[in-house]
Formats: structure tokens, C-alpha cells, sequence
């Protein structure tokens, strides 16, 4: 069922309003009331957050004590509640299932002492925003929503619920998704678990299949936008996502799960949990078994996953907290993006700009938004598979997949919080990653069949050419492995100054050694493989003989080793008195490289090696938030960061060259925003704005000099972009049984300026003009204006029902502005169509009584409810598919969106 997207967002709003429209009065409501004091001395502790969330609906309300130590929070619906008081240098402490009764005020008293600052140090050392204390715009995900809304799905795709977010499974496969804050794609996101960072060390990136099963076991998410509160060394840009599993906070049982799916999905979770043990153990673990054949053609799925963690409380000064996460997997991947009319050919030709005769050149495939060109079918056996010295079959009769991903990445983190004195905190993880695996493709000469849209391997013919071949294989599958071992820590030393101040300083340290090679992965029906003759396969300076002719499993095109080493240290300090709080920052952090090639002689007999000098970067941050009264606080905040290099922009590792000049980037942001707790009404909203320039945005060209016989790695710089926006976040609860949510974002991302430069060719007295025409360009690759809405109903106990909805517009394909060199050439890349999706989430706790006094629920989830078609990924003017190059519909290579997908199941506690 296709829908216009202001046909779709009427009719969305609609449903938002029909939650709210003829309902009762509210009846009766209870208050809560109290005071918090210290355990030294009973002394009044002003400033303390309360945080009152219902376990029914997920609403949150709350305040900040008085100078007296007291609050009061009044108009909550009668029901269970976990109440919470948060202060730093104190902690946190928790009451988890608190029955409020109609017409009460019922009084809650909490006495802290330092030793709840063990209770709270993994959200201390996450460095978490406060509700009322910390000056960002923040938003955050708790269990019952991840639970209720995340259905297995990869983690980010929970978030498009927040402002300025845009998340998407991209080709379909899973753990293969992508997430985008404010414009910026996640190589400017910072991505931490339990407040470490896992972005890759080379590039940024982060790969979802390294930490699946991670939603299954995590407490909550925050994401904070913008530059944010966190002080790593690590600056973010679009924001900081950090995803916390505290087992101490955990209540002790058993969980259950098994989960139902289209397409084949299975998937069975256990976690154990013991609670806090003596207030002093606590144990987590869980393992995740899951399969399925995907919505796509061959991205199936073969994975387990793994979460082991312990808390050891040593006394009120000292704990430990130990976790351990995986996720060996294998899936099938869709990596080639189609054009349109591949697709679909009537919803092609239905977009303007989209000719006719385009839709010849790329006819419909049979299978519609399911095709895959990364896969085939296949009758012939061909052969043993090889992971380095590890053999295994074709994953599944009857088809084949050009395009594989395997890995596994543990992670293991030991923390150690001390609260040294009263008035001091340190805390420290040292953590170890090592990551193994890779990704299939093609190398050599393959059959191809070029009879649908795009072509794609014939498996067979393949097979039986290499068969009959005398000089081997002609063309065979191999895996681009990418092996790695990761060491750090970070160490952060707080002190409480005074009552009002504290100052806070620590260091990061990481250093990471990467391996890069390719090897044989199927040989495809040949006895070995001759790299020495092939197409695009670099044979090594140091095999010898008949060494070029490689087989099952061995080296071959490259081999090289990278290491990035990384230092950097902040210091930060906070006022905070009474309704103010305002901090400030200064951090610095230092980047190495170095480069090996193992296939290359430096002319002694030795390996090829480059290394680079340092290459610094700094940030500094500022912000401040006041509370207005009881129901309104703002904030501003503003900051610069000068960011170090990816390794691509310091060393070429394709031609292994070094850039004697690699550049900072630069980017100054500044927010600002406002926060309603209305009073007596369950009902909160949030509202900001945000203004981030990113100046000098370089880009890196490999240069050869016929005259001096050396390569060079050039520099180009000046590209600039403006990302400009308002986001908006409100949660209402009319009566009881009813809950309605929104969120809005309206972004303006831009590119500013023209660029024109200049770079000289080392060595000789050539300059070299460059220009990029880019002014006023749309920034692509998310929409720039976002809705997300919607209704909760609880309309008996035990029963929870979601519609939500999801519209999206101003889309602007992705494209290189570096591409851009032609001053005639002003067209806006292509706008994606406006789309609306909804999804609807439905639990059913069973009466204990039924149970046998079991958690017993059951849970289903439909996604595209109306089976909408829409494009959710897209890039303009593709190299591969585009039709005539004028920046229209034909011209664009695009992922569809995911037709209707259900998740149920069952899921038990005890």
C-alpha cells in the first residue's frame, strides 16, 4: 500500500490524536514526597535529580531537591513506579517497584552515603548526562523500551525514535546497518559499551555484527547529540552512543527467550542473572543462538553470541566490574546497491526524472526488492571453503554467495573504581579486542551472466571452466581478512573541590595492531590459483618458483600490517550549586601510524615499512544549565574540536605512501535548549537547537612523478559544511491507560563555500590548480526533516499496544563532494521520495495464577505495517547505475526499504 508522505503524516498524526481524543478525566492522582540527606553528619544534600519512571507505561517526571534536602513530585497515576536519586560524588540509589495509590502523597526518604557511588560508577565512568544537570541534548533508550520496540533488530534501528537520527539495514544483512546523527555518519559518532570506545582505530567505523546480542543484555542507551558531555580523548561530532550492561543493577532470575521470524528467523536467548549478591557479588551471562535465510536474497544468517559479566564490591571504597562480549558470526551480504527500475520498474517509472528508456537498460529483476546481486544458484559442488587453516562446506545447498561476511570480536574489560577519600574518585579499565575474520569477493576472471539488471557470477560455467583449465583457475572467490588486537585503558582521577566544585582529569591510551590480507577462500573447481597472471592480483617479491600459484587458504594480492597508536588526556571542571550547573573542558590527543608490507622488498631483502610522525589534535568545551523552578531548565553549551586524521588520510596502504602533511579537521558546534517537567501532569518535552560547522574536510590523492620515478600522497582541504537544526521530544500520558510520544527534527546541512587550491608536486616545480563546486549543496545520505510518533496503550493489566510512525523527507541522495569539479554543474544531488512506515508492538504479560507464578509474556512485532515501497538508502550520479548523469531519479543506485517483517514469541523470567 503506497502512500504520499503528507498523506501518510496526516493520517499518522491522526492516529497520535485519536489516543488523546474523548478520553476520561484523570481521576485521581497520588504525590510523592521526601527529603535526601547525607550519612555523614544528616546534612541536607540540595540538587539532588529524583527520577520517577512508571513501570507500566515508561514515562518519566521527576525534580531536584530543595536547599532543604526535600521534593515533592505531584499528579502521578496510581502504579507501580522505580524511583531514583541521582547526585554525583554521591551516586545513585534505586527503589525499584514502589505502589502508588490513588489520592496519596506518600513520603520516600533517602539517606546517601559515598559508598553509592559503587552502585552508580559505570554510568560515572560513561560519563552519562543527568536529567537537570548536564547542559546537552541527550536522549535516552531503557530496557522496557529495547524490549518492547528492538525485536532482535540491529541496535541503532531503535534509535530513529530520537531526534535528528536516521538508521537503516542498508543491503539487508544482518549486523550490516548504519547509523546517522545530525548529518554525520557514524565514522563521527562515537559508539562506547560499559565506557569504552569500539569505533574501528583505523577508520571509525562501526560494524553492528561485532556486537550482536548486545541488546539482550544492556541496562539502557544514551545517545547524546552534538559534541556532548563525554571526555575521552575521542571527541564526537554527531553525537555519543553509550550502551550500558551493569550486572550489579540487574535483578537476580533466569530469562528465556525464543523468537519467531519471516523468512526462516530463529533465534533462542538465555540469561542468568544473580542480583547483588551479599552487597558484594553480582554475576551476568547470556548466550544468543540465531538464524535465518533474510528478506533478501542469500543474506542469511549463521551466528552466536555471548555476554559474561561480574561485579566484586571489595568494601565502600573499592569495586570491580569484569565483562566479556562476542559475536562469532557468518551472513550472507547484499553490498551492491541497484538502480531503481531493478527493483521495481512501476514504482521506478512512477518517481520524475526516471525515463522510460532507463527502465530498458535496467529491467526489473524477478525477484523485486529482494534481488541480490552479490547472489546466485548453483548445482555444481564447488569445493572446500577455507578460513586461513580452518575448512568448511558451502553454507547451504542450491545457491552461493559472492559476497560473505565472517567475524568474531570479543571484547574483555576489567574496571576498577575507588573511591580513595571522601572526596576522591578513580577509576580505570584496561581492555583487550581481538577481532578475526573478513569478507568474500571475487578476484581473477570469472563467467558472468549479464541477463538481468546487473550481472552477477555464473557459479556453474565458473566451475567448469577452472575444471578443464591447465594453468589453474581462472577466477576464484577470496576473503579480505582483517585480523586485529587491541590494547587500552583509560584512567579518570575526580575530585570533590568543594560542595559546589569539582575537577576532574584522565588519560586514554589505545594502540591496536591490524592485519590486511587476502587469501583463497573457494577455488571454484581449480587445483590453484596463478596470482602471477591474474587480473588485479599482486604477486609477492618474495615467492620464489612456482610460489604464484596459490592454493586453498593461502596469502595472496597483499599482505600488510598497520599500527595506530593513540595517547590523549582531558581536564575538566564543574560548578554546580543549587540551580546552576557549568563545566568546562580541554582535552588533547596524539595519533601514530605505521605500515608494513609483507609482499614488498625495500630493496635490503625486508619487508616495506612506513611509519608517521605524531599528529595531534585538541578539543575544548563549555556549557552551563539552569534551573528555572521546579519544571524548566535550559542549557547552552558550545565547543571546538581539531580532530586527528584516519589512517587513509596519513597512509595510502594501497600503494603504501606517506602524506608528509596530513591535516586536522575542524569543528565548532554550539546548542542550545529547554526541558519541561509540567507540574502535576504527566508530561515532559524537550527542545533545542544546534549549529556545527566542519571546516576543513581534506580528502587525499595518490600522485606519481614520471620525472622523479616516486609516488606521492597529496592533500586537498577546504571543503566546508553547516549542519543547522531544532529537535523536539515529548511524552504525554492523557490517563492511565494511554501514552503518546513525539519526536521532530528540521535539519539544514550545507555545503558553504566553493573550494579552490592549490598543492605541490614534491620534488619538482609543478603546482597543481584543484577546485570543487559545491556552494550550497544539500548535505546527503539522511533526511533533513524527521518525525517519529507514537501511541501506547495499557488498556488492561498486563497488555501493552504500539502503533508507532516514522516520516521522513528531505532526503538528499549521498554523494562525494570531491566528485564535483565541473563549475557548470549546480543540480542538487537527487532528492529521495518522502515515505512514511509505521510498526506496531504488541506483550502480553499471562497472570501469574496461570503461570505458576511465572514471568510468563508473549510478544509480537509487525514492521511496515502497509508494506510500504520506499527508498531507504540512496547515492546520486552512481558510477555503476546511473542512466545520463544529470542528477535525477535514473541516475541514483539505491537500497529499498524492507517490505513487511514480523518478530514474535515467547519469553520467560523466574
Amino acid at each position: 500500500m503506497r502512500r504520499t508522505f503528507v498523506t501518510s503524516l496526516v493520517a499518522s498524526l491522526a492516529i497520535f490524536a485519536f489516543g488523546a481524543a474523548g478520553l476520561s478525566a484523570q481521576g485521581a492522582t497520588a504525590t510523592l514526597t521526601g527529603r535526601v540527606t547525607a550519612q555523614d553528619g544528616g546534612n541536607a544534600i540540595a540538587g539532588a535529580q529524583i527520577s520517577v519512571l512508571s513501570n507500566v507505561t515508561g514515562i518519566k517526571t521527576g525534580g531536584l531537591t530543595r536547599e532543604d534536602g526535600r521534593y515533592m513530585i505531584p499528579g502521578l497515576k496510581p502504579g507501580p513506579y522505580r524511583i531514583e536519586v541521582r547526585i554525583i560524588g554521591y551516586g545513585t540509589q534505586i527503589v525499584n517497584d514502589l505502589r502508588l495509590k490513588a489520592g496519596e502523597t506518600h513520603q520516600l526518604d533517602f539517606v546517601l552515603g559515598t559508598q553509592a557511588v559503587s552502585m552508580d560508577a559505570i554510568e560515572v565512568f560513561s560519563q552519562r548526562a543527568v536529567d537537570r544537570k548536564t547542559p546537552v541534548a541527550y536522549s535516552n533508550v531503557d530496557q522496557m523500551q529495547m524490549q518492547r520496540q528492538l525485536a532482535s533488530r540491529d541496535l541503532p534501528l531503535i534509535l530513529n525514535t530520537k531526534p535528528s537520527v536516521y538508521a537503516t539495514a542498508q543491503g539487508g544483512g544482518a549486523g550490516d546497518s548504519r547509523i546517522n546523527v545530525r548529518g554525520f555518519d557514524q565514522n563521527n559518532v562515537a559508539v562506547m559499551i560499559n565506557g569504552v570506545p569500539v569505533n574501528d582505530m583505523e577508520n571509525g567505523w562501526v560494524y553492528w555484527s561485532d556486537w550482536d546480542g548486545i541488546g539482550d543484555v544492556s541496562k539502557s542507551i544514551q545517545l547524546q547529540r552534538g559534541l556532548s558531555a563525554v571526555n575521552l580523548a575521542t571527541p564526537s561530532i554527531g553525537g555519543s552512543l553509550n550502551i550500558i550492561t551493569d550486572p550489579a543493577s540487574q535483578k537476580p532470575g533466569v530469562l528465556l527467550k525464543q523468537e519467531f521470524g519471516n523468512d526462516g528467523f530463529l533465534k533462542t536467548t538465555g540469561v542468568v542473572k544473580t542480583g547483588l549478591l551479599n552487597d558484594k557479588y553480582a554475576l551476568m551471562a547470556g548466550v544468543v543462538r540465531k538464524t535465518g535465510d533474510g528478506w533478501v536474497q542469500g543474506t542469511w544468517t549463521d551466528a552466536w553470541a555471548y555476554y559474561a559479566a561480574g561485579t566484586f564490591i571489595l568494601n565502600h571504597s573499592n569495586r570491580f566490574d569484569l565483562f566479556a562480549l562476542g559475536a562469532p558470526q557468518r551472513h550472507g551480504q547484499n553490498l551492491y546497491a541497484q538502480n531503481i527500475g531493478a527493483f521495481d520498474q512501476k514504482y521506478a517509472l512512477s518517481l520524475p526524472g526516471y525515463l522510460p528508456a532507463a527502465a530498458q537498460d535496467y529491467p526489473q529483476a524477478a525477484a523485486g526488492r529482494r534481488y541480490n546481486e552479490n547472489y546466485n544458484t548453483i548445482t555444481m559442488d564447488p569445493g572446500t571453503q577455507a578460513i586461513g587453516t580452518e575448512r568448511l562446506d558451502l553454507y547451504k545447498k542450491g545457491f552461493m554467495n559472492e559476497r560473505m561476511n565472517f567475524y568474531n570480536k570479543p571484547q574483555i574489560n576489567l574496571n576498577w573504581y575507588s573511591q580513595l577519600s571522601g572526596d576522591l574518585l578513580w577509576s580505570t579499565v584496561a581492555y583487550y579486542s581481538g577481532g578475526k575474520g573478513g569478507g568474500t569477493g571475487t578476484i581473477g576472471n570469472l563467467v558472468w551472466d549479464y541477463s538481468g539488471p546487473s550481472r552477477i557470477v555464473n557459479w556453474d560455467a565458473t566451475i567448469q571452466r577452472n575444471d578443464t583449465s591447465s594453468t589453474g583457475a581462472l577466477g576464484v572467490l577470496r576473503s579480505s581478512r582483517n585480523n586485529q588486537w587491541t590494547w587500552g585503558a583509560i584512567s579518570k582521577l575526580k575530585a570533590t573541590v568543594s560542595d559546589a566544585v569539582t575537577v576532574e582529569g584522565g588519560v586514554d591510551w589505545r594502540s591496536a595492531t591490524i592485519e590486511h590480507y587476502q587469501e583463497v577462500f573457494d577455488l571454484l573447481g581449480g587445483s590453484y590459483f596463478n596470482c602471477s597472471s591474474a587480473t588485479y592480483c599482486g604477486p609477492s617479491d618474495f615467492w620464489t618458483g612456482t610460489q604464484s600459484q596459490r592454493g586453498l587458504g593461502q596469502k595472496l594480492n597483499y599482505y600488510e600490517t598497520n599500527t595506530v597508536n593513540w595517547i590523549g588526556g582531558y581536564l575538566q571542571g564543574q560548578y554546580a550549586s543549587g540551580p546552576a550547573t557549568v563545566y568546562g573542558m580541554g582535552g588533547i590527543s596524539s595519533v601514530k601510524y605505521s605500515f608494513t608490507d609483507h609482499f614488498r622488498d625495500d630493496g635490503t631483502g625486508k619487508p616495506y615499512k612506513l611509519e608517521s610522525s605524531s599528529v595531534p589534535g585538541y578539543q575544548l568545551k563549555a556549557g552551563g544549565l539552569y534551573n528555572l523552578n521546579d519544571q524548566f531548565d535550559v542549557f547552552v553549551n558550545a565547543g571546538y574540536v581539531a580532530k586527528v586524521p584516519i589512517l587513509d588520510n596519513v597512509i595510502n596502504d594501497v600503494y603504501g605512501i606517506l602524506n608528509q602533511d596530513p591535516t586536522t579537521q575542524k569543528y565548532t558546534d554550539v546548542e542550545a535548549g529547554m526541558e519541561y517537567h509540567a507540574s502535576g501532569v504527566p508530561l515532559t518535552a524537550k527542545v533545542n537547537v544546534y549549529n556545527t560547522q566542519w571546516r576543513d574536510r581534506s580528502t587525499t590523492s595518490s600522485l606519481y612523478d614520471p620525472t622523479t620515478g616516486q609516488d606521492y600522497y597529496i592533500t586537498m582541504t577546504g571543503v566546508n559544511e553547516l549542519h543547522r537544526g531544532l529537535e523536539l521530544e515529548a511524552a504525554y500520558q492523557p490517563v492511565s491507560a494511554v501514552r503518546l510520544d513525539l519526536s521532530a527534527s528540521f535539519g539544514n546541512w550545507k555545503y558553504t563555500d566553493d573550494v579552490s587550491g592549490t598543492y605541490r608536486v614534491p620534488g619538482v616545480d609543478t603546482i597543481v590548480d584543484y577546485s570543487f563546486y559545491i556552494k550550497n549543496l544539500k548535505v546527503g545520505d539522511a533526511p533533513q526533516t524527521q518525525f517519529a510518533y507514537g501511541v501506547s496503550l495499557f488498556p488492561t493489566s498486563g497488555l501493552f499496544l504500539q502503533v508507532q510512525g516514522f516520516s521522513f523527507a528531505n532526503y538528499y541522495a549521498k554523494f562525494n563532494p570531491f566528485d564535483r569539479t565541473d563549475p557548470t554543474d549546480r543540480t542538487q544531488s537527487w532528492k529521495v521520495p518522502n515515505y512514511s512506515l509505521f510498526n506496531l508492538h504488541a506483550t502480553y504479560d499471562l497472570p501469574k495464577s496461570f503461570t505458576r507464578g511465572l514471568d510468563v509474556q508473549v510478544f509480537a512485532h509487525l514492521f511496515n505495517l502497509f508494506n510500504q515501497v520506499y527508498i531507504q538508502d540512496a547515492t546520486d550520479n552512481s558510477s555503476y547505475n546511473a542512466y545520463d548523469y544529470n542528477h535525477s531519479a535514473d541516475d541514483a543506485e539505491v537500497f529499498m526499504g524492507a517490505p513487511r517483517t514480523f518478530n514474535m514469541g515467547l519469553k520467560i523470567n523466574y
